[in-house]
C-alpha cells in the first residue's frame, strides 16, 4: 500500500472535477464516495440529485468562518492511497475504513475530535482511492500536519498486515524522489522504459563515479549529452547545478531541468564535493586528457584491480565502524555504476539493473566518513578510463571475476543493512545481488567452460592429488565441492597455481579463511576466482592442450612462504 501526499492546491472544485471525471491518463470507472467527514456528504457519482458544486461548498464551508487574512493560501489537501497489482481488490467498506484511518494518522480528522477538518474519499478504480480535505478545522483552527507523510506511511504498514496485503519496507527518508504520475505517463506516451528523472539520476551517478574534480564531473555530464545549468553566487562561487535531457520538453518547448538534489539526496553539489574532500582517487588528470589516461590501464587490468579492491571492502565491512562502512557502501555504488557503463553487451542489461537497484542501498542515516573509500573510488575511476570491455578473452574472464567479488560485496552490504534495520536498503541490496547473480552466469560461461575442459584433461594422478589438497584444506566442504560441476575448473586452477610455484593447500586455506563459503551457490566457482586473483593467475585460459599433463610444475613454495606471497 502506497499513500502519497500530493502538492497542496487552491481550488477544491478543480480537484473534484478530476476525481469524478474520466481521468487524464487512466480511465476512471464508477467514481463514488466511500467515506466522508460526517458520513452524509452528497455523492455526485451515485446520487443523481447531488452536484460537484454542492460537495465543494460543503467541504469549503469552514473557510467562511474565518477572516480572509487567516485563510491558508493553499487550502486543499490531497492524499492518494494505492495498492499493488498483486493485492486483492478491497471492498468499499474496507476502503472507507482505510480513509478514516489515514485522515486520523495525518492529523486531518480524528474520530474523537468533533471539530476536525472536512474531507471526502473518492474511489474511481479497483486499486486506489483519493482523499480531499479542506485545511481549516470546524473550530477555525488549522490542523497540525507536521510529518503527515511519514505518519500515513506508518499507518499503511499497519494496514498491510491487518488486511493481508503485500508488505512494503519501512522507509527512513533517504530514498530518492519517486517519479510523479505525470512523469510516468509522459514516459509511457513516448515509449520510454524509464522517466527522465530516472534517466538523469543514472547518468549523473555514472558521471560522478570515480570523478576527482568539478571540472571532470561537469565534463562527463556534457559528454553524456545532458544540458547543464550552473547556479552561481554573486561572488562567482558555484552553488549548485541542474540537468536536463535534450528531448524532454515542457508545453512551452523548454527543457525540463532537475536539480541534483531532486534526483537523489547524495547528488547535490555539496554532497558530491564530500567525495573529493579527503583527496582524489589518483593524481588529477584533466578531463581534456582523458584519452591519454585511458591508455594507462586495459579493461582486464582495471577489472582485476577492482576485484581486489572490492574483496578488501568485503573484509572491511565485516569489521569496521559504521561511518567507514557507510563510505564503502556508497563507493560500492560507484564501482557498480562504472562496471555497468563499461560492460559488454551480453552483461550490460543485468549490470545496469544491478547498479540501478543498488542506488537505494547506497544511502542511509549513517553518515559516511570519506577517505576510507579511496580504493573503491580509484577502482571505479580506472574502470571508467580503461574503456569498454569485450565479452571474451581476458576482458570477459576478469569481468566474471569482478562480478563474483561484487556479488559478495553487495550481499555483505545487505547483511549490514539488515543488522541496522535499514529495511529498504537491505531489500535493494538483495535485489542488486540477484541481478549480479544473473550477470555472473552469463559472463562466466565461456571462461569457466575453458577451465572445466582443462580440468577434465588433467591426469588422474593430478586430479587425485588436488582432491587430496582440497580435503586437507577444507575438509568440511570438500565432498560438496568435488560433486559440483565447477570442480574441474578448480582442479585446473590448482594445477596452474602449483605450476606457478604456489602451495595449493595454503592457497585454499587462505581463500576459505577470509570469508565463509557455505552460502555460495557454487563453492568451486568462488574458489576459482579467489585463487586466480590471489595467485596472480590469468583469469582467461585456453582450452586443454595435449601436453597439459606433461607440464612439470615448479617446486611449490613452502606453506608459510606461499601464504605470505598469497596475502
Amino acid at each position: 500500500m502506497i499513500p502519497r501526499v500530493h502538492k497542496r492546491g487552491k481550488r477544491t472544485i478543480g480537484l473534484l472535477y478530476y476525481l469524478y471525471g474520466p481521468g487524464k491518463y487512466e480511465e476512471h470507472t464508477d467514481p463514488h464516495l466511500v467515506a466522508s467527514w460526517d458520513h452524509h456528504a452528497p455523492d455526485p457519482g451515485r446520487d443523481a440529485n447531488a452536484t460537484l458544486k454542492q460537495l465543494q461548498h460543503l467541504l469549503d464551508q469552514p473557510l467562511d468562518n474565518i477572516d480572509d487574512a487567516d485563510r491558508p493560501t493553499r487550502h486543499v489537501w490531497h492524499l492518494s492511497v494505492r495498492n499493488g497489482t498483486e493485492d486483492r481488490i478491497l471492498s468499499d467498506d474496507e476502503w472507507g475504513d482505510i480513509a478514516r484511518r489515514m485522515v486520523a494518522a495525518a492529523g486531518i480528522d480524528h474520530p474523537d475530535d468533533a471539530a476536525g477538518c472536512r474531507w471526502a474519499a473518492v474511489r474511481h478504480a479497483d486499486d486506489h482511492i483519493h482523499i480531499i480535505a479542506t485545511l481549516v478545522r470546524e473550530d477555525g483552527y488549522k490542523p497540525d500536519l507536521n510529518y503527515d507523510a511519514p505518519r500515513v506511511q506508518a499507518e499503511a504498514r499497519l494496514l498491510e498486515t491487518e488486511l493481508g496485503l503485500r508488505r512494503l519496507n519501512r522507509g527512513d527518508g533517504t530514498a530518492a524522489q519517486r517519479p510523479t504520475s505525470a512523469e510516468r505517463h509522459k514516459a509511457a506516451r513516448h515509449n520510454k522504459e524509464r522517466t527522465p528523472r530516472e534517466e538523469l539520476r543514472e547518468t549523473v551517478r555514472r558521471s560522478v563515479a570515480g570523478a576527482a574534480s568539478e571540472e571532470e564531473f561537469f565534463g562527463r555530464l556534457a559528454a553524456a549529452g545532458l544540458l547543464i545549468q550552473r547556479r552561481v553566487a554573486p561572488s562567482g562561487d558555484l552553488l549548485g547545478y541542474k540537468v536536463a535531457l535534450p528531448d524532454d520538453r515542457n508545453k512551452d518547448d523548454e527543457p525540463v531541468f532537475y536539480p541534483g538534489s531532486k534526483l537523489a539526496p547524495d547528488l547535490s553539489l555539496p554532497r558530491i564535493r564530500e567525495r573529493w574532500s579527503q583527496g582524489t582517487p589518483r593524481p588529477h588528470v584533466a578531463w581534456a586528457d582523458r584519452g591519454a589516461a585511458r591508455t594507462r590501464s586495459t579493461p582486464a587490468r582495471a577489472r582485476r584491480r577492482a576485484a581486489s579492491a572490492v574483496w578488501q571492502a568485503v573484509l572491511v565491512i565485516d569489521h569496521a565502524d559504521d561511518a567507514q562502512v557507510a563510505a564503502h557502501v556508497a563507493a560500492a555504488g560507484e564501482v557498480l555504476d562504472a562496471l555497468a557503463q563499461t560492460s559488454a553487451a551480453h552483461t550490460r542489461r543485468e549490470l545496469r539493473d544491478a547498479a540501478f537497484a543498488f542506488e537505494r542501498a547506497s544511502r542511509s542515516h549513517v553518515r559516511a566518513e570519506r577517505g576510507h573509500d579511496r580504493a573503491l573510488r580509484q577502482a571505479a575511476r580506472e574502470l571508467v578510463y580503461s574503456g569498454p570491455a569485450v565479452g571474451r578473452g581476458e576482458d570477459g574472464a576478469t569481468t566474471a571475476m569482478l562480478i563474483d567479488m561484487a556479488f559478495f560485496l553487495v550481499t555483505t552490504v545487505a547483511h549490514w543493512h539488515s543488522k541496522k534495520e535499514h529495511a529498504q536498503q537491505a531489500a535493494a541490496a538483495r535485489q542488486a545481488a540477484e541481478h549480479l547473480r544473473t550477470a555472473y552466469q552469463v559472463a562466466a560461461r565461456q571462461p569457466m567452460a575453458a577451465l572445466h575442459q582443462r580440468g577434465r584433461h588433467l591426469s588422474q594422478a593430478l586430479q587425485h592429488q588436488h582432491a587430496a589438497h582440497l580435503r586437507q584444506a577444507v575438509p568440511e566442504l570438500a565432498e560438496q565441492i568435488l560433486s559440483e560441476p565447477g570442480w574441474y575448473a578448480l582442479a585446473a586452477t590448482l594445477a596452474d597455481a602449483q605450476a606457478a610455484g604456489h602451495h595449493p593447500v595454503t592457497l585454499l586455506e587462505d581463500a576459505a579463511a577470509r570469508r565463509e563459503l557455505t552460502t555460495a551457490d557454487s563453492v568451486s566457482d568462488v574458489l576459482v576466482w579467489r585463487l586466480r586473483r590471489t595467485a596472480g593467475l590469468p583469469a582467461h585460459t585456453r582450452a586443454a592442450r595435449t601436453d597439459d599433463n606433461a607440464a612439470t610444475p615448479r617446486t611449490p613454495l613452502s606453506a608459510p612462504a606461499a601464504g605470505r606471497k598469497a596475502r
